[in-house]
């Protein structure tokens, strides 16, 4: 392989434990070609597509959840690392490389008096993701900022920008999570240029804030907010708490079909009584909180207790931990066990978040 990839300009590494690049730090081993330029990444992916060789791009590594048996083909890490911000009119254009580390981005453009992305800091990961996902938080969703991608086309070998109507943006979702078609290069954000927040959509931050929801407040007083609460829930990245090795919000919030929700509720009304469930407006139905929904399943935080390498976060229901030593297998266990039992309690199917690679739930 070493060969194949001569003049790539790809550094290749043999037998490395993929755990090393992982949120969850778990994941088998496998040859990692790491490409700290965009031109090393396109020749490499050309270069593996063109001889037929499995490929898995890694950036951030903070979405997925990866076998104890590694990856057969080839781990392609994009290590690109530029973040670009400059004036546009009456806005702030910012162009990030796939690899770059999301909250470096969002600091950035803080630092450089954009607002915009300030709701999104703490989520670990890479920029080149953000799109992948359409990350979210706190009432923003990189689909309202965004204003191109650059992708590079698996199949035509064309490298082009995409506009965001192409991306079929949907609740953490869009075209680019369910192929393997385009790798995403780069990313270009368009923020406002005089440091105001983004508008405040949830009520926790708004009231951390003491604002109205709706309301602003400079970018930089957000973000200092948002990562406060972040790290209360164990959601920002810190390598001596367990309850951070994690992929963040394992399950996505359930988004019930309106035809089925009075059946729902009545479902949890049968099982836990007549409570206020946190419910919010989506396309197509009722979106369901998914921590809520575990918690009162039975599963509450640190479940399965202490001992247990692999438990749900002591600090938010939502998150699948690694508390040391765990394998994939543990955490598939515990996902599964979750999910069986939210689904035998209330009628709702959780959907896990993260890419799973040579594993299934």
């Amino acid at each position: 392989m070493r060969e194949l990839l001569a003049g790539t300009g790809a550094r290749v590494r043999n037998s490395v434990p993929l755990a090393e690049l992982t949120t969850l730090r778990v994941g088998g081993p496998a040859l990692v070609a790491d490409c700290a330029d965009t031109e090393a990444l396109v020749a490499t992916v050309r270069t593996l597509d063109a001889e037929g060789v499995p490929v898995l791009l890694v950036a951030g590594g903070s979405n997925l959840l990866i076998s104890d048996a590694g990856f057969g083909g080839v781990v392609v890490r994009i290590a690109t690392e530029g973040v670009e911000i400059g004036a546009d009119g009456g806005a702030h254009r910012v162009v990030a490389e796939a690899g770059a580390n999301w909250d470096a981005v969002v600091a950035a453009t803080v630092a450089a008096g954009c607002g915009g992305l300030e709701c999104l800091s703490g989520i670990p990961g890479s920029a080149g993701a953000t799109p992948v996902q359409n990350v979210g938080a706190y009432g923003v969703e990189v689909e309202h900022l965004l204003r191109r991608v650059r992708l590079l086309d698996r199949a035509s070998g064309e490298i082009r920008w995409a506009a965001p109507d192409e991306l079929g943006f949907g609740y953490r979702t869009s075209v680019l999570k369910h192929s393997d078609r385009a790798v995403v290069l780069d990313v270009e954000f368009a923020l406002d240029a005089g440091g105001a927040s983004a508008p405040l959509r949830y009520r926790e931050l708004a009231e951390a804030l003491d604002a109205e929801e709706g309301g602003t407040r400079p970018a930089a007083q957000v973000r200092e907010a948002v990562l406060r609460l972040r790290a209360r829930k164990g959601m920002v990245l810190d390598p001596a708490d367990h309850d951070t090795w994690s992929a963040g919000s394992f399950f996505t919030n359930p988004v019930v079909p309106h035809e089925r929700v009075d059946r729902v509720r009545a479902a949890i009304a049968d099982r836990v009584g007549d409570v206020t469930v946190p419910t919010y407006p989506a396309v197509g139905g009722v979106k369901f909180s998914a921590g809520w929904l575990i918690e009162r399943a039975g599963f509450g935080k640190g479940f399965p207790g202490a001992g247990a390498p692999a438990r749900l976060s002591t600090k938010h229901t939502l998150a699948l931990t690694n508390q040391g030593g765990a394998t994939a297998a543990d955490l598939v266990e515990l996902a599964r066990t979750v999910r069986d039992g939210v689904a035998e309690r209330f009628g709702i199917r959780l959907e896990p978040e993260p890419v799973t690679v040579g594993v299934t739930l």
